[in-house]
């Protein structure tokens, strides 16, 4: 089965973009080897607010990658370079049954928050910025439900302080219960 990755920046009090969706204070480490990073993906799942902001900046998705946004209020006309569905859920569980590559879930606190409660996540990758935005849009939207992670990797890059952490999902929970893994301890 394809796995889901969160794969994002993040500020180190937690927060993915500032108050208004800027990204500016990303920094691009010149050891990451992002062709690598980028080839591992053949697949991107985005929110509407993420689809929205990269259209702005020009950009709509990935070359070499299909493009799905999900959204209840887009139209199709507005995502002619992407697949659009209003039901997470379906689509990303159909797509994990697919063959290919690895799936990048791509910015979105929101969509995280309900494919991780969902039990879709299945990995977590986050490049921590040695920056404090102080405000802005949280790596997970809040109310979120518990989950496990186990660290698999990590690696600090020199030049810039950014700290590369990567995490497998052993387990989520919601109010609900447990969607994968044993109930937390």
């Amino acid at each position: 089965m394809r796995p889901v990755c969160y794969s994002v920046a993040m500020s180190l009090d937690g927060l993915i973009a500032g108050p208004n969706g800027e990204a500016d204070w990303i920094v691009m480490d010149p050891e990451i080897d992002f062709g690598q990073l980028f080839s591992s993906y053949d697949t991107l799942l985005m929110g509407r607010r993420t689809w929205e902001a990269a259209k702005s900046q020009g950009g709509a998705g990935m070359p070499g990658m299909k493009s799905y946004v999900f959204s209840k209020t887009l139209r199709p006309a507005e995502c002619k370079e992407a697949t659009l569905s209003s039901d997470p859920a379906a689509t990303v569980r159909e797509l994990k049954q697919q063959p290919g590559k690895a799936i990048w879930l791509f910015g979105g606190g929101g969509l995280f928050k309900s494919l991780l409660d969902l039990g879709l996540v299945d990995q977590v990758q986050v490049g921590v910025i040695p920056v404090v935005l102080g405000s802005g849009l949280p790596l997970v939207e809040h109310p979120a439900g518990l989950a496990k992670l186990k660290l698999r990797k990590h690696r600090v890059y020199e030049k810039t302080g950014t700290v590369m952490l990567d995490y497998e999902v052993v387990g989520t929970e919601t109010a609900k219960g447990p969607k994968r893994g044993k109930r937390p301890q």
